[in-house]
């Protein structure tokens, strides 16, 4: 009995360590990408466009951020992308909300016809061009709403928020309703407390789809005091190339070797990515529970 024991017990301690192997190695393919983007944006664009750029930095420097930074409309468009993120945020969790607590219980009249006519606009949607000239028809060209309005809602994200609300127990809104709550104060003050892992999920991934929104404010926003930092810091990177065709130097007298698109793109997506880095360790906790209880019960 004690040698099956220890057989069962190095047999244990062999796979931990197969185990752990593994999920290191998933993890440093997962992460080398972005440490690759982050050492090329210090190094100098001969370096990466040599292949000498693999895990440090070749030849330091720092003129790729200097050359982003140095546009005052960089923090301008910073400035709109948040904007644009928080408002569209807010509105897409007050949306997804008031669709998912009516549409998850079952005393809501029509609600089975409800559920399917949502269901039909995933299986079908519009076209750019009918988009398009809907938000020029209501007159929301360079404006905010134009990119607001045509996502108010993601009906994949409220079919997850309906799932994680159908799963609260009934009795509690019964023993609310009995004391005299009516539906919104039920909805404000009992189940929104119990929504908090699933509203940080589905919080992050619409500040995700805000943050990187590009394409609709490519149609929609032509005034570059409106232009998100996306669109921005795609145009600064056809600026440098389109300097280097010209001049065969880079912008400001930088020489190429130095300042080049590589270096540019590398410093641009750092500059996009580092704040939903940043946001993320903060609802770690609350998006992993939310998703998983979601999607489970739905």
């Amino acid at each position: 009995m004690i040698i099956r024991n220890n057989n069962l017990s190095v047999r244990s301690r062999v796979g931990t360590a197969v185990n752990y192997t593994l999920l290191g190695l998933f993890s440093l393919a997962a992460l080398y990408p972005l440490w690759y983007v982050i050492v090329s944006s210090f190094s100098s664009s001969r370096a990466i466009t040599a292949g000498e750029v693999s895990l440090w930095p070749v030849e330091f420097n720092t003129q790729a951020y200097l050359r982003l930074f140095d546009d005052g409309q960089l923090f301008v468009a910073m400035g709109n992308t948040i904007v644009v993120t928080v408002v569209g945020t807010l509105l897409n969790m007050v949306l997804t909300t008031l669709a998912a607590y009516p549409l998850s219980r079952k005393r809501l009249k029509g609600r089975s016809l409800l559920l399917m006519f949502i269901i039909f606009t995933m299986l079908f949607t519009t076209g750019v061009i009918p988009n398009f000239i809907l938000v020029k028809s209501l007159g929301l060209m360079d404006s905010y709403w134009s990119l607001w309005l045509p996502a108010l809602i993601s009906t994949y994200n409220m079919f997850v928020m309906k799932s994680f609300m159908e799963g609260l127990p009934e009795e509690i809104e019964e023993s609310a309703a009995i004391d005299g709550a009516g539906d919104w104060r039920i909805l404000v003050q009992i189940i929104l407390p119990l929504c908090k892992p699933i509203m940080a999920a589905l919080s992050l991934f619409y500040a995700v789809s805000w943050w990187n929104s590009y394409f609709n404010v490519l149609l929609y926003i032509t005034k570059s005091t409106l232009q998100t930092l996306t669109l921005k810091l795609y145009q600064m990177i056809l600026q440098v190339n389109q300097s280097l065709l010209n001049n065969g130097t880079g912008s400001e007298g930088v020489d190429h070797v130095m300042l080049t698109p590589e270096g540019i793109k590398a410093a641009a997506i750092v500059i996009a990515v580092t704040p939903i880095l940043v946001m993320y360790p903060f609802l770690q906790k609350h998006f992993v529970k939310g998703v998983l209880i979601g999607s489970v019960k739905g």
